[in-house]
Parts: structure tokens; sequence; C-alpha cells
């Protein structure tokens, strides 16, 4: 690779680029998903909703394990490779089909691995069949991130897969209130695979000529062995509360809880929208040995993550009770819940971006900590339950007892990683800025002024007051000249190079 400098994409440009593109999707994807929880709540209710929320979580974590690692390794391997990059991407669809097949015939024979509180009933055997859709989606969406399409991931997954799982769930409500979200589901999934194919196969073409080496797919395989258990354990630590909790409790508690967990997840997916797009800049980064422009961009995007999942904790915590109100008078009993993910997600967020440099730099080191981590978080789930349940509080109480370990535990592995990356690095990796803090004084302050206002109105204009304020005085005190990048467009002939290179 060249490393004439007026031959090198503009790394920031490039992160600017992408970021645009997925604060877009981010809240066009919100707007999508509001109306299914709405229509979940409203028509279906938390017994069902709880029994969807567990059989989803399974279905995702197989679909997560039979990706092996390609929705981070694949960057890797298309920058190292001299074979035609369609060739490259069909053997990654390959290995995960695969690896797909295996994990829906464990789940089609073992039906109750989905439904640990209640039996599996109605058509509910038609969720192992979309355990490849999920997984391709994500290989698909990898490889036009590594040619800098982001905008199809955001189409699929902010537009397609939303809007028809509300479409759907709404129709169906009438035709059967245990089965619509199933099938709603698996409808959305498909819908976002088509949306997913559709542009890869335009943008690498059909490969011709290829054909299937089973020792080279082996290979990649277990190349991102590493990449695959950061991505189950990440995945993991986000949901294995959730699973959690349909042990220890009814359906119809873990269905309140999803609901909190859902509101507070897209501060999460804002995160992990950058991770296609970080990549590819950090491969191309680390291959010229240009550590510093690792941790700039590392520090880069931590700061534009941290600055929207904070201003969402804020307006969305204070006004929890109504927004849950929304879903259902049932729901508010998750408002606890929902304010300590919210915060978990602030917490989470500088480890996580700063994960995005450690699988590539320090793969091992990096997945011991979320190992430790996740069965940190496991063991203090139930240690906080029964000790606020040993103390006598109601059922509502005692199911934040995983949120509260999910908390405690993201905040000790985004320690951890952000110090192991400095170091490695020698240069800081933190996002962290004062004027973050005075943003987010300002918000809660609009927000303490505003609580005392009718409930509906709160929810109309007090939170856009709040981010107001919040954004007011972030413009202000801690954006520089590369943060501005992500208001202004690009020059054509910029564009056209970042968008060219590969």
């Amino acid at each position: 690779m060249s490393t004439d400098p007026a031959q090198k994409p503009d790394d920031i440009a490039q992160l600017a680029k992408g970021g645009r593109t997925n604060i877009l999707g981010f809240v066009i994807r919100l707007a999508g998903r509001l109306p299914f929880l709405f229509i979940a709540g409203r028509w279906y209710g938390p017994e069902v909703v709880g029994r969807f929320a567990l059989a989803v979580l399974v279905i995702e974590i197989a679909a997560l394990m039979a990706t092996l690692g390609l929705k981070r390794g694949l960057a890797q391997a298309l920058s190292t490779t001299s074979r035609p990059h369609n060739h490259v991407v069909a053997d990654a669809l390959v290995v995960a089909l695969i690896a797909s097949i295996c994990a829906s015939v464990v789940l089609g024979l073992f039906p109750q691995i989905m439904f640990p509180n209640s039996q599996a009933t109605g058509l509910e055997w038609l969720l192992p069949s979309i355990v490849f859709a999920l997984a391709w989606c994500d290989v698909a969406f990898s490889a036009l991130a590594y040619r800098h399409n982001v905008g199809a991931s955001v189409t699929a997954r902010a537009i397609v897969e939303p809007w028809t799982i509300s479409g759907a769930a709404f129709v169906l409500a009438w035709y059967s209130s245990r089965d619509g979200l199933i099938i709603s589901y698996v409808l959305a999934t498909f819908a976002m695979l088509i949306a997913a194919m559709v542009p890869l196969i335009r943008m690498y073409g059909v490969p011709h000529g290829w054909t299937p080496h089973p020792f080279k797919l082996w290979q990649m395989a277990r190349a991102n062995a590493p990449l695959a258990g950061a991505d189950m354990l990440e995945w993991g630590s986000r949901n294995i509360d959730r699973f959690i909790l349909g042990l220890l409790f009814s359906p119809a508690v873990v269905g309140i809880y999803y609901m909190a967990q859902q509101l507070a997840s897209p501060a999460q997916r804002l995160k992990t929208t950058f991770d296609p797009i970080l990549g590819p800049v950090v491969t191309r980064s680390l291959a010229a040995g240009d550590t510093a422009s690792v941790a700039k961009q590392v520090r880069q995007v931590a700061f534009w993550v941290i600055a929207v999942q904070a201003a969402l904790a804020i307006a969305l915590g204070i006004t929890s009770d109504g927004v849950l109100g929304l879903l259902g008078h049932s729901f508010v009993a998750g408002s606890a819940a929902l304010c300590i993910l919210l915060a978990a997600e602030v917490l989470a967020a500088p480890g996580a971006i700063a994960e995005g440099g450690l699988v590539y730099i320090a793969r091992h080191r990096n997945l011991m900590i979320s190992t430790a981590m996740l069965c940190f978080q496991a063991v203090m789930s139930f240690v906080f339950v029964f000790i606020i349940r040993d103390l006598g509080y109601p059922i509502a109480y005692q199911a934040v007892g995983p949120a509260l370990a999910l908390a405690t535990s993201l905040l000790l592995g985004s320690i951890a990683k952000s110090w192991l990356l400095s170091r490695l690095l020698g240069q800081r990796v933190s996002g962290l800025r004062w004027g973050l803090f005075a943003a987010m004084i300002a918000c809660a302050g609009t927000g303490v002024a505003i609580s005392k206002l009718p409930e509906w109105l709160q929810l109309t204009a007090g939170i856009p007051l709040m981010l107001a304020a919040y954004f007011a005085v972030l413009l202000k005190l801690a954006f520089g000249p590369e943060d501005r990048a992500l208001f202004q467009k690009m020059p054509k002939e910029q564009t056209a190079r970042i968008d060219g290179s590969v």
C-alpha cells in the first residue's frame, strides 16, 4: 500500500462520512423501532413479549456465533489478500452458512433452549430457519463497509427491518396474539437479507470462477476465532441479563425488562454501527505502522459515541416513567432498569470503542478481559437478585439486579480495555472532554426544571428542550474542527477517492 499522503484517504473524513450516515440511520432506526415497541406492548402484552424476547436472544447469539468473527475479521481478510475480493466474500458466506446450518439443527432438536421458562408452541419452530439470514446480513454489511458503503446497512437496518416488523406485528395481531411477533420477526429478517444482498452483488459482482476450498474456509474460520469470541462475549454481556431473568422470573417480568432494554439499546447500536467503518480505517493505519493515527481514530469515534449516548441517557432517564407508560401501564415497572441500562451504555462506550483497536493488536488479551467481565457479570447478576430478594423488596426491584451487574462489569471492562489499548499504542485513547461534562450538567438541569410539568408535556416539549440545551453547550465547549467534519459535506473529489479506496 502506498503511504504517499496525496494518495492516503483522510481517516477522520472517512469516519465523519460514515458517522453522518450512521447517526442519520440511528435516528431513522429509532423512529422505526418505536412503533414496534408500542404495538408489542399494547397489543401483545408483557408475557408474549417476554417469550419472544428470550427466543430472539438465542437466535441472535446463534447467528453471531455463525459469523465466526467475520463481522470484523472480513475487513482484515480483504485488506491482506491478493485474491479477487468477491471470492473472499463468497468464502465468508459459505463459512457462515455451514455454521448457521449446524446452529439451526441444534435449536430445531432442542427448542427448549429458546424457551427456558415456557413451552414451545405454535409457529415458533420457524425461528431456527433464520439463523443463516442474520449471519449473512452481518457478513454482507461488513463487506460493503469495507468499501465504505454504510448506506446499505442503514437502509436495511434502519428502514427495511424495523418498518417491516412493525407493520407485520400490527397486521398479525389480528391473526394471532401468540405467533404474531414470531412471524413478524421472521418476515423482517428475510426482508433485511434481501436489502443486504442486492447491494452486495451490485458492488462486488458475481464471483465468476470461484469454487469453495475447504482448507481455505477452515483457515478463515480458525484465523477469526479470537474475533468471534470477542463478538460473542460483547454481545453476551449485553444480553445475558435477559437470559438470567428468564431463569429466575416469569415471562412477563422478562417482557417488561426487554422493553426497557430495547429503549436503551439504540444507544448501544450507535456504537456498533461504527464498527464496520472503524475496522477498515484502523487496519490500514496498523498496516502502515501508524499507531498515532489509530489512537486518534479511537478517540474521535469514542467522543462522538459518548456524546450521543450521554444525551439519550439523561433525556430518557428523566422521563423514563412517561416513555415506558406509552407502551402500556404494566411496563412502567421497568423504569429503574431503563435508567440503569442507559447509564451502562455510557460507561461501556470507551471500552467498546477501544476494543475496535484491541481486536487487531491484542486479540487474546482482549478476549481474556471480556471473558473475565462476562463471568463477573453473570455471578453478580445472581448475587444482586438474591440480595435484593432477601431484603424483602418486590419483584420489580429484584429484576434490576442483572442491570446493576451489567453496569458494574461494563465500567470495569471499559477501564481495563482503554488502559490496555493506551499502553500498547503509547497514546491517549479516551474520548472524554470537559465540555462533555458541562453539556451533561446543562441537560440534567433542564430536566429538573421540566420535571414538574405534566407528563405529556415532558415528553413532547421537555425532551427536545433537554437535548437542545445539551448540544448547544457541547457544540460551544467540546467541539473542535474535526468534530465539525460530521456536519460538513466533503468535496466530490475527496469523496470519490475515499469511496474508491479498498
